[in-house]
Formats: structure tokens, sequence, C-alpha cells
């Protein structure tokens, strides 16, 4: 910092919008959605200054209605990801030793463009390419994007801010320097503010990138692509590619200058990259940071004290929304016996007060289709095998269809089996499976929720006693890096639930905090000694 010491505008939380009947925001989403449901979008790669165009194209449809086409994007060939790589090593230079009071900049401007005119822009961009109610998009591709750039902006300075001290004739301080090389930003469907965060919280610490997009995702990235580049990012500092996943990766992976990885995907994936990257480095520079959020088998329990209607709505909630596709879903749920009929009935009623899955263009419609073929017929397969098993029963739902999009009803599986497969196993979508235990096996029970699952990801538990939660909340503090007491297990708001689990869950780096940005500097300590020594001999020699 040149000419002084710059405080930030405070980071507060996006205000989330009604999109109530009759209301602006409303008819301004619709409006943007059918121009670009019935428009054609080319998307190139974005590599330095130039938009790549290989011809090699790919359709992008709408889940819920996936005949229909919206546009293409251009995919990678291998010389094209290392004009990528060299193109971040030409602008490293010029970024990392930018003020970062200017690189804050760009990403406050880039907040304060979502929050205006590009807020109908990445809603319904959001809504056609992952099928998010506009809900859901407001919450995701709006508020939260804009929560990590402005929140992140203010964790910057405090990270900067942070300095040892110093003894008498010396000065001591630390410079948070950007990495030795580039990060590699791999990104999901499901969130789109997952999507812009990934690259921009390691750009924004003066690291260049090389971001990946879920192929699923592509139509919302481009607008966040349009803002960035609208806000003032610098060419080559975050550059886009498309197409195979793996050619790219053992591209990227096989550079000497790579030097972390940004991963928010499939535990097996990031494992298998943890492992490539470990194979490779004596290939690299430096010691690769290795930052990832990868999947869950998220849990809700609810304690015989608990208020039923409150459960089923933790659970409604909690395993619906987004068709189930946020890595926080309720995905296995455990009932006391002396509650559980009052508590699925609940929940019965408010499946069947939901629409029939279809479009978020229908602004009625809560559940919508989920992302692409494969996770339908996954989903299908999990349901039909548990109208067969003797130890499962459809209680709920259980329909779908993928003749118009890719449909699933919600839906509850109940099972007497505490180890049923799909209590262990991460499905991904909108069924939940249900455990009726006995009443008086509460403790037994907390140990058999920390024992099923590989993940650790988010939990929830709910009861009116409060020694109960002080034991839940003990048993089970190594198998959720989110634990919620008396409300769902999803919706963690940047500034406030700072998201993150261990186990095969991830690193739990915690996106929305200071100790994410942390992982993309390699701090450097500087001792200046003002009066220098000019004999060696100490005092004890006499």
């Amino acid at each position: 910092m040149g000419k002084g010491f710059f405080q930030v505008p405070t980071a507060i939380n996006e205000p989330i919008k009604s999109y109530a009947p009759g209301s602006p925001e409303r008819e301004a989403v619709l409006e943007q959605y059918k121009t670009y449901f019935n428009g054609q979008v080319d998307v190139p790669m974005y590599i330095g200054s130039e938009e790549v165009r290989t011809g090699n194209t790919k359709p992008m449809s709408p889940p819920h209605d996936h005949k229909h086409i919206v546009g293409t994007y251009h995919t990678a060939e291998k010389k094209n990801v290392q004009a990528a790589i060299d193109n971040c090593l030409e602008s490293r230079n010029a970024w990392a030793n930018l003020t970062w009071e200017q690189r804050a900049a760009i990403f406050l401007k880039a907040a304060e463009l979502i929050a205006g005119p590009y807020r109908a822009k990445i809603n319904a961009a959001t809504m056609i390419a992952q099928s998010k109610n506009i809900h859901q998009a407001e919450i995701d591709s709006a508020c939260e994007l804009i929560d990590f750039l402005r929140f992140n902006v203010e964790y910057m300075s405090q990270i900067y801010e942070e300095q040892p001290d110093s003894a008498e004739g010396i000065w001591n301080r630390v410079e948070y320097r950007p990495l030795e090389g580039f990060v590699y930003a791999i990104t999901p469907f499901n969130f789109t503010a997952i999507a812009g965060n990934l690259p921009a919280s390691a750009a924004m610490m003066g690291n260049v990138v090389i971001w990946k997009p879920s192929d699923s995702q592509i139509f919302s990235a481009k607008v966040i692509v349009d803002i960035f580049k609208e806000a003032g990012l610098p060419d080559g500092v975050i550059n886009v590619i498309y197409g195979d996943p793996v050619m790219i990766t053992d591209t990227v992976l096989s550079s000497p200058d790579f030097a972390g990885l940004h991963f928010t995907g499939s535990t097996h994936v990031f494992k298998e990259l943890w492992k490539q990257i470990g194979n490779n480095i004596h290939t690299y520079k430096t010691y690769p940071r290795i930052v990832g959020e990868t999947g869950g088998k998220d849990f809700i329990l609810a304690h015989p004290t608990a208020n039923t209607k409150q459960v089923a709505t933790a659970i409604s909630r909690g395993a619906f929304e987004f068709q189930g596709q946020k890595c926080s879903a309720a995905s296995r749920v455990y009932i006391p016996k002396s509650t559980a009929n009052e508590i699925l009935e609940y929940v019965k009623a408010d499946i069947e007060s939901f629409n029939k899955p279809g479009s978020p263009e229908d602004m009625s419609n809560f559940i919508t289709a989920v992302i692409h073929e494969g996770s339908f017929d996954k989903l299908a397969k999990y349901i039909n095998q548990a109208k067969e098993d003797e130890n499962a029963e459809i209680y709920a739902g259980g329909g779908f269809d993928k003749s118009k999009g890719y449909f699933i009803e919600p839906t509850v599986i109940l099972t007497t089996d505490p180890k049923y497969t799909t209590m262990e196993t991460e499905l991904f979508g909108p069924v939940v499976t249900v455990y009726v235990y006995e009443d008086k096996d509460w403790s037994e029970t907390l140990q058999l929720i920390d024992g099923t699952s590989e993940y650790a990801l988010t939990g929830a538990v709910l009861s009116q006693d409060r020694y109960a939660i002080d034991e839940a909340t003990k048993a089970l503090q190594n198998c959720a890096g989110n634990f919620y007491i008396n409300d769902k297990p999803t919706g963690a708001v940047v500034g406030q639930q700072p998201f993150g689990g261990a186990r095969a869950s991830g690193t739990n780096d915690k996106a929305g905090s200071a100790q994410n940005l942390l992982r993309w500097v390699s701090p450097r300590l500087i001792k200046e000694t003002f009066v220098t020594p000019v004999d060696y001999r100490y005092p004890f020699l006499g």
C-alpha cells in the first residue's frame, strides 16, 4: 500500500428480493428469462484478451426442457489449455504487483453490478441452466455471489492488517504474497455463486487462475465472465476453458507452475486429483495448495421433544429445495417412534401441496428438474429399488418422467434398516430416507449417525431439551462441519456461517471466511534491524 491504510466498505449481506406477483424484479427476470430462452448464445473460451472459438461445440439445454437448445459452447484442445497456462503466467507479474485496493475495487464493482444491472440476467441464466426456481436463483446467483465478493474484500483487508509484534530496535512485517504460479479452479453446476467465488477468491489475493466451470453451468458462467469484464478485471487474470475434464486436468497438473487447486465437486474426483497431484509432486516448483469441498450425506435428527411441524418443515425444505441438489441437502433423517407418524404426515402433506415438477418460469413451481439425464437415471434406479426391497418402502412421491424434462417427484423412502443403501449413498436429488428409532435409543442413535456415513458436511438436530442438544452437539462434533440446532441443514450465509466439512466432504477451508483466503497466499516475514551489531561476542562470553 503506497499512499494510505485504506478502509474498505463494511460488508453487509445483500437483501433478498421477494419476486412477489406484480413486483418489478419479477417482471424483469421473466422478461430476461424469455430473452435467453428464445435466443441462441455462442459461448467462447476466454484466454487472455481473446474469445477463443474452436468450432468443436456442444449444445446447452435447460434441464426442464432438454430438447430445447439455448446456445452452444466451444471446447478446448490441448493447445488451448497450454495457451491458457502461458497467458496466466504472462499476466501474473502485473496482477500480483497491482496494489490490493485496486484489486478490491474490481470485485466490489462486480458485486454492485450483480446487485443492479446484472441481477435479472444472472438469475434468469441460473433458472435456465440449472433449473432453479426464482427464490433459489436469487439466494444463490445474486445474493450469495454478491456476499462472497463483498465479504472477501473485507477479509482480505483484515488479513493484510494482521501483523506481528516488533521488539525494540527492529521492525517485523508480513507480506501476504500470491502463490508462485497459477491456481486451477474447478467449479460445480449447482451454485452459480460457488462458480464465481472459486476463481474470484484466489484472484482477489493476487493470483492468476484457470477456471473450468461445469459443463452444465456454462450458460450462467458466461454471465459471470461478462460481469468481471465490465468490472475491469484485466485480461489473463482468470482464463476460462471448457471441455474434456481429463485432458484439461492432465495438461494443467503437468505444469511445473501449478500452485493450487480450488475445487467443488464429487469426492471421488477430488481424491483422484489429490492422488494425481501427489504423483506429480516432483514436477512442481512449490507444494500446491489443495482446497476442496466435496460430497455429503447430510442428516436431520429429531429428539422426542422436538416440535413435529418444525421437524417436517426442516425436512421439506432441507431435502427438496433445489431438488435436493445442494451439498448440504438433508438426505437421511432419524425421527423418534413416538412422533414419527405425525412428522411423516406433515411431510406428506407438504409434498402433496407442491405442484408437479415443472419449469422455473412458472413461479408457482417449488420443484423443477434435476440437472441432467445421468442424475435422473441414477435417482430413478434407487427409487425403483426401494419399491422392491423388503426393508424399504416409498412413503411419498416415487414418480419420475424424463420425456420433456428430467423430473423426479420429491420422494420419501421409509426404511427399517439404518444402514440401508440410501441412508449411506449420496444421491444428490429430491430423495430423502427416513429411519424411525425407539425413543429410548436416543444416545445409541447419535452413535449410529456418526458411524453411518463417510461424509461430514452438514447436520441438524431439533429438540426442546437442552441436555439432549448438548449431548448431540458433543457426540456429533466430527460428522458435520456445519451443525444446525433447531433448523434445516442448508442455507449457510456468507459472513454468518462459513461453509465446509471434513472427512470425505473436503478440506474444511470454509468458503466465505478469511480461512479460505489464507490458502491463496504465501506469507513472507520481513525483519528489519535499525542498528546492526558489529561484534559477534555476546555478554555471557565476559
